[in-house]
């Protein structure tokens, strides 16, 4: 299996204004947008380690996740949530060549743990021998940075700053961990997996 961006979150999607702010950058001065590529970069840093820890999309992106088959015959769980759509669903043969699933064939079950794409009639299509599936999606909250919960967001800000007042010393020490107020935050976000992740 494997999980692809398609597409970037854009810059100005980004609270960096936000973060200077929590920072207390000072402002008014000729090099005030010196430090903002810094703080975009603290930025992205810290949603790719929330977004891996709790398996959900903060802003909105286009993803391809390839797989070998369906881990059951009827629905196949989906690896990140929220999803917003299915954009396209694509048998591979054992060439590469693919061919799209008719919408018709499937259905998108949204759920914030654990969204699925589920059959419309008793099965999904059938994988072709030595072959695969691509499925093309759109997950996260929105588009936009108040799309994103709060206590999220400021989970988000949280390690950022710590990034970014730490970035002398190369981050977070190595035995330190995520700090205590963001785990706080995060943890009601975390997928629950049971039965060995039966259905993922």
């Amino acid at each position: 299996m494997m999980l692809i961006e398609q597409t970037t979150v854009p810059t100005l999607a980004l609270p960096v204004q936000v973060l200077k702010n929590h920072l207390r950058l000072g402002t008014g001065f000729a090099d005030d947008g010196m430090q903002d590529g810094l703080i975009e970069s603290y930025l992205r840093a810290a949603m790719a380690v929330i977004e891996g820890r709790i398996g959900k999309v903060l802003i909105a992106r286009l993803f391809k996740w390839s797989l070998e088959d369906w881990r059951a015959g009827g629905e196949q769980a989906l690896p990140v949530a929220p999803v917003a759509s299915i954009e396209q669903i694509s048998l591979l043969d054992r060439d590469g060549n693919a061919q799209t699933v008719p919408a018709a064939l499937y259905r998108l079950v949204q759920d914030m743990h654990r969204p699925r794409v589920q059959a419309a009639g008793f099965m999904l299509p059938q994988v072709p021998m030595g072959g695969g599936i691509e499925i093309e999606f759109v997950a996260g909250f929105g588009p936009a940075w108040v799309d994103v919960p709060a206590d999220l967001a400021q989970a988000v800000l949280m390690l950022s700053a710590e990034y970014y007042e730490r970035r002398h010393e190369g981050g977070l020490r190595a035995d330190a961990g995520l700090p205590f107020g963001v785990v706080a935050l995060i943890e009601r976000w975390r997928t629950v997996r049971v039965l060995g992740g039966a259905g993922a």
